[in-house]
């Protein structure tokens, strides 16, 4: 009960400064333009201590292991050959905005096949290429596995993923995407979680620092900016300028649940109407206690066992009725449940019922 009251009080208090913290436009949008790329490739991984892929199951290994060595003049035409230390995988990437030739990105290697762990291993030479099928980057590198895996004739033992790894700086750009970024004369700013008044008060924000009118809010979720009224070299410098300019964000009042962990996020916005709620609970118990009837010794006759079954049904006190008064915050809901002396997963069912009632004024969402 304690740990419980001093978490409320904890995340109460880090909602609160949260929701009173200006916030940097830079972290609030995302630049018209400005993204990243995703890449793929299909590669492998030799170098494996016996922990590669086995052929039967995974044929698709041997027969790009057979083109590589095609490519390197090593003719394998009609031969049969059973490695245990490839592996094939899916390599993937994401390419930066603005990645220049020669730059380096993070790769991550995952094993399809029957692979089990890629401890050790090296990705040999992977073209990556990008939904319009073109090669923008080329991967190669000693995997660092996110696992561990050891077994023996009479028991294993896994720890973290084995099959899959990373390769830091593990790729080299190759290409680099065309796009005319100086070019442009209008920016829009999209807003990662749109919101009217968040647009409202970015466009107030960016028109004040500037000192005229340079933005203008065309949605909940975008903003306009004019890179020419803003009388700057570059639309580079333009968001150099602005990126950094802080506003305080407004966020609808949301309850976020996840009933698996039993985790409970509320925001500082969230409010309850007056109710009054109660908890309490039922416990049916049902124990088995079979009796085995046996015949005399010498006797004519067989086993039988004989069910005896005791059921019980117990219901909780309960702690009463706990009332939550008009308009409450999220310090004064949490203390009102609290006073319940519920549990974490208890109190999700509160709040479901407290919802249902259409006494809490908040979007609920459950995971």
């Amino acid at each position: 009960m304690k740990h419980l009251i001093a978490f409320a009080a904890i995340f109460s208090l880090c909602a609160s400064i949260a929701a009173a913290t200006p916030v940097r436009i830079k972290d609030l949008v995302e630049f018209d333009g400005v993204r990243g790329n995703d890449l793929v490739g299909y590669g492998l991984v030799v170098g494996l201590n016996g922990t590669g892929d086995g052929i039967r199951n995974a044929p698709f290994t041997e027969e790009i292991m057979s083109n590589l060595l095609e490519r390197l003049g090593v003719n394998v035409t009609g031969e049969q050959f059973r490695p245990k230390n490839v592996a094939a995988v899916f390599v993937t990437a994401t390419l930066p905005p603005f990645s220049r030739a020669g730059s380096q990105v993070d790769v991550t290697v995952s094993a399809i096949g029957d692979a089990k762990s890629l401890l050790g291993g090296t990705l040999i030479m992977t073209p990556l290429t990008a939904a319009d099928g073109q090669i923008y980057a080329v991967g190669q590198g000693s995997v660092i596995a996110g696992g561990v895996s050891a077994e023996g004739d009479g028991s294993s033992v896994t720890k973290g993923v084995p099959t899959s790894g990373v390769i830091p700086a593990g790729a080299r750009v190759e290409r680099e995407v065309e796009f005319d970024f100086a070019s442009l004369t209008r920016l829009r700013l999209a807003l990662r979680t749109p919101d009217f008044t968040t647009a409202e008060r970015i466009e107030s924000g960016i028109n004040a620092h500037f000192g005229r009118s340079v933005a203008r809010m065309i949605d909940a979720g975008t903003v306009e900016l004019d890179i020419k009224a803003t009388r700057t070299a570059s639309v580079a410098h333009a968001i150099g300028k602005l990126e950094n300019i802080r506003i305080e964000p407004q966020r609808k009042a949301r309850v976020v649940v996840d009933q698996r962990s039993g985790t409970i996020v509320m925001g500082a916005d969230v409010r309850i109407s007056r109710v009054a709620v109660s908890q309490g609970g039922l416990t049916l118990r049902i124990e088995e206690q079979p009796l085995v009837v046996q015949p005399n010794p010498f006797a004519r006759g067989e086993t039988i066992v004989v069910p005896r079954t005791t059921a019980s049904l117990d219901e909780d006190a309960g702690h009463g009725m706990a009332e939550i008064a008009e308009g409450a915050d999220l310090s004064e809901v949490v203390a009102g449940l609290n006073a319940l002396g519920v549990a974490p997963r208890d109190m999700i069912d509160i709040l479901k019922s407290i919802k249902a009632a259409g006494a809490l004024h908040a979007e609920f969402v459950v995971r």
